[in-house]
């Protein structure tokens, strides 16, 4: 059926970072990942993996389609697990977001309706959903608290991503208060690391920076073009930090409100570019290409109630994107 074990740790220089102590989830309960394939998914697998969780339970596409929403419910009530973590989800960058606007409008409500339906289903009381930063309004005072939500309009060209995301987090909610579940949000600031998508088009802006430094690099191009003005702030996660946060609150059984997940600093794109080129070790021009959207200008998370809980993010941004760039595919292969 496709099902496998986790993933073992990776040779790279950026461990997956775990809390000291684990205190509820049993090293022999049944955990599903669902997304395990992606960048999310996979981060979760190696640190379940590398702390002693064993029985981690994964299905491939081929036999598991999570917009079928029948095969999802009959997988989950087949295999009741402890847990489930919801890191499967149609993602991409700007552009990605504002041309396939149906495609992540319809799949992403689809795939975490059929995962949080059918986890109440077979009677599932522990669920952790990934949504995503984009969920808050376009102008927001900084840094963004969690109580920023649906106090505002949206990014125009991300909106069908984030109405998606939003509705799961008040499906989780919905769920929490009509049937005592224990479903717990998190809203991850924008993330990198292994596994990451490195598409040309449908990236996010820290992939697409590294794929675009690393191709100057390899044809000693004199310019390095970046979509928009490089004056928009943002704020970047690596993957194994989000990880290590979302297996820590369920360790810690927590059972409250939507979180924020991040570093709690930012940068302007342009320096970002900088740090970037230096790290994978080119020496070109950079042109801002104006004609190209910035999206919102400064998206920064409070991160103050998940740190009071006791996790805080470790992987400096010039390790961590060190470390992507090390595991990117297109390094590899040169």
């Amino acid at each position: 059926m496709g099902m496998g074990m986790g993933m073992g740790m990776g040779m790279g220089m950026v461990p997956s970072q775990a809390p000291e102590t684990f205190t509820c989830m049993e090293k022999n309960a049944k955990i599903y990942v669902a997304g395990h394939k992606g960048m999310v998914g996979s981060a979760i697998i190696r640190l379940l993996t590398a702390n002693g969780f064993h029985n981690i339970l994964y299905r491939d596409k081929e036999y598991l389609d999570l917009l079928n929403g029948n095969d999802v419910h009959c997988f989950l009530k087949e295999e009741r697990p402890d847990y489930i973590f919801v890191a499967a989800a149609r993602v991409g960058g700007i552009h990605a977001n504002n041309t396939f606007r149906a495609q992540f409008l319809y799949e992403n409500i689809q795939i975490q309706t059929n995962l949080i339906h059918g986890a109440h289903l077979a009677d599932i009381q522990r669920l952790l959903f990934l949504g995503s930063s984009c969920i808050y309004p376009r102008e927001c005072h900084q840094p963004i608290t969690e109580e920023a939500l649906l106090t505002g309009p949206l990014e125009t060209t991300n909106e069908p991503y984030a109405i998606a995301k939003i509705a799961g987090i008040k499906m989780a909610e919905a769920y929490n208060s009509q049937y005592g579940r224990e479903y717990v949000s998190v809203m991850p600031t924008n993330l990198y690391g292994p596994n990451d998508n490195y598409d040309a088009l449908n990236s996010h802006v820290l992939p697409a920076l590294i794929r675009k430094a690393h191709e100057a690099k390899v044809n000693n191009a004199s310019n390095v073009e970046v979509w928009g003005t490089g004056e928009p702030r943002r704020e970047f996660l690596h993957v194994d930090d989000l990880a290590s946060a979302c297996v820590f609150l369920m360790e810690t059984n927590y059972n409250g409100s939507l979180l924020n997940i991040g570093t709690g600093k930012d940068l302007r794109i342009a320096d970002l570019v900088t740090l970037v080129m230096d790290v994978v070790g080119v020496d070109a021009n950079v042109s801002f290409n104006i004609t190209k959207p910035d999206g919102t200008m400064q998206k920064l998370l409070d991160v103050q109630k998940i740190n009071a809980l006791g996790w805080r993010a470790s992987i400096g941004l010039r390790e961590g994107i060190s470390d992507a760039y090390l595991k990117s595919p297109f390094c590899n292969a040169s």
